[in-house]
């Protein structure tokens, strides 16, 4: 009886956190725990499976996937799945054209393939399955001149009506990049081409050539994203697009001496529970980077500015990589700083209350500064966290091979439930992707009963029913437990 009553507990709580969460309110953290996972070899270790991963998204098979962006036989990446507990799997070693390239982070989309791209030197974008087939979707053209621009860097996004966006860093019409959809077949459309117009110090005002980071696509329907450098100061943008192509900079950082907005975000925007924007920026503030908000219209506020207290920067330096999580909170990866100067995993408030929750040592992994193109912290559907670093493993300081790492954080948060799509009108198909899912007895959407199939462990498949409405999507398991989403359902 005493075991019931303390499981109805966890349970009430972790349905507590979800609903908080989706509301708004942050709530505090359960003690933390945090694991290495695994150490890639780069080229000359056993397996050669990788150098430098670029990011994890959770398949619907429960397994994590990713990719390199270099090492393996071939010296251009390649593409794994790991398992939560670390057993790795390559899936595929880039040695030849058309993927004789660097392999951005990849997308995982509702038909539940995965999407992504490899830039110079030979630019395309490919599918790859849960088992490790992989199909030419688009070759971009190898010219510099090329309209349809190339080098691809950041991971796509598949927006509502299904298609993907995504950003390349060279070529289209002014030599400076492009912004583009692709449908999951491979019919790829220029949207937007960077750097129409210059100012007299020669920026691209848009932020032409650095839109290094993934776009998101808000509530409103509406496409944000974010440029490294350029701008009318020269220290990077925030832009909104339509899907339809309609460009409009946002914010330019660095407009007063001393940067106070921040400078150079390297990391992907992130929609907060109440509407805005939420980012990070590698530089600026103190020179360490800032945590920010903004409204949907482009007013920016700066909550936090690392690195205050100067010295060492213990609560990190150049962040690199921000989520929201379930409990209302975001958590994101600093590239330098922290107790041991390689690193930290933080965590914020909305209102910008920082904690740093792991400092690395190198053994367990070097964040690095460097550009990132891919979700490198993510909440997977059991509670914890995952992420990757750019270098570092075990033995680092007598590895020659020690390049990169996965890692777990457990934060104590629940068990919730994601779906693909994030939205759908009436009798759409979705995806809902969990954790011990077999046996579930029940599905709904804001409250309205579904029709659903268990396909595994790890999936249901289920039709927007009657009478759904925008809100929250819910499981009951075999156990009476109720999972909810960590992001609510929009049906138009």
């Amino acid at each position: 009886m005493k075991n019931l009553r303390q499981q109805k507990a966890i349970r009430t709580v972790a349905t507590l956190a979800l609903t908080v969460a989706l509301a708004g309110i942050a709530i505090p953290a359960q003690a933390q725990t945090f694991t290495s996972l695994h150490t890639f070899g780069g080229i000359d270790g056993t397996p050669p499976d990788g150098s430098y991963p670029n990011g994890l998204v959770q398949g619907t098979n429960g397994y994590l996937y990713g990719t390199t962006l270099a090492g393996g036989t071939g010296f251009y990446g390649t593409v794994f799945k790991i398992s939560t507990s670390g057993t790795e799997t390559i899936l595929q070693d880039f040695t030849s054209v058309p993927y004789n390239g660097n392999q951005a982070a990849l997308t995982l989309a509702s038909n539940g393939n995965f999407y992504g791209s490899t830039k110079l030197p030979d630019s395309a974008v490919y599918k790859v399955t849960p088992s490790g087939a992989i199909t030419t979707l688009y070759p971009f053209c190898s010219l510099l001149n090329c309209a349809d621009g190339n080098s691809p860097d950041a991971a796509m996004v598949q927006a509502s009506n299904g298609d993907l966006y995504g950003t390349t860093q060279n070529a289209g019409a002014y030599g400076q990049g492009t912004i583009f959809k692709v449908t999951l077949g491979g019919a790829l459309t220029t949207l937007y081409s960077f750097c129409e117009t210059q100012n007299t110090e020669g920026y691209c005002l848009d932020g032409g050539a650095s839109p290094y980071t993934a776009l998101v696509q808000g509530t409103n329907g509406d496409l944000y994203g974010t440029t490294q450098d350029n701008g009318a100061y020269g220290s990077g943008t925030i832009f909104r697009i339509t899907m339809a192509g309609e460009f409009t900079t946002l914010h330019a950082f660095c407009s007063v001496a001393g940067c106070p907005d921040g400078a150079s975000p390297k990391a992907a925007l992130v929609q907060g529970a109440d509407g805005n924007l939420y980012g990070v920026t590698s530089n600026g503030g103190n020179g360490a980077g800032t945590f920010f908000t903004m409204t949907p219209s482009g007013a920016l506020t700066t909550l936090y500015t690392f690195c205050l207290a100067g010295g060492d920067c213990v609560d990190g330096a150049q962040p690199v990589a921000l989520m929201l999580a379930t409990d209302g909170n975001f958590y994101g990866l600093a590239g330098s700083g922290g107790a041991n100067g390689y690193g930290t995993i933080f965590q914020t408030t909305p209102s910008g209350s920082l904690t740093t929750e792991h400092s690395f040592d190198a053994t367990d992994g070097i964040v690095g500064n460097n550009s990132y193109d891919g979700p490198m912290l993510i909440q997977d559907t059991n509670g914890t966290f995952y992420g990757v670093t750019e270098l570092g493993g075990d033995n680092y300081s007598t590895c020659p091979t020690c390049n990169g790492t996965v890692f777990s954080l457990s934060m104590g948060l629940g068990p919730f439930v994601k779906t693909l799509p994030t939205s759908g009108r009436v009798g759409s198909s979705v995806k809902i992707l969990g954790n011990k899912l077999t046996g579930a007895t029940s599905v709904t959407f804001n409250g309205a009963a579904a029709t659903f199939t268990v396909v595994s462990s790890t999936e249901i498949t289920t039709t927007v029913p009657h009478g759904a409405t925008t809100g929250v999507v819910q499981v009951v398991t075999s156990t009476g437990t109720t999972l909810t989403s960590n992001l609510g359902f929009t049906v138009p």
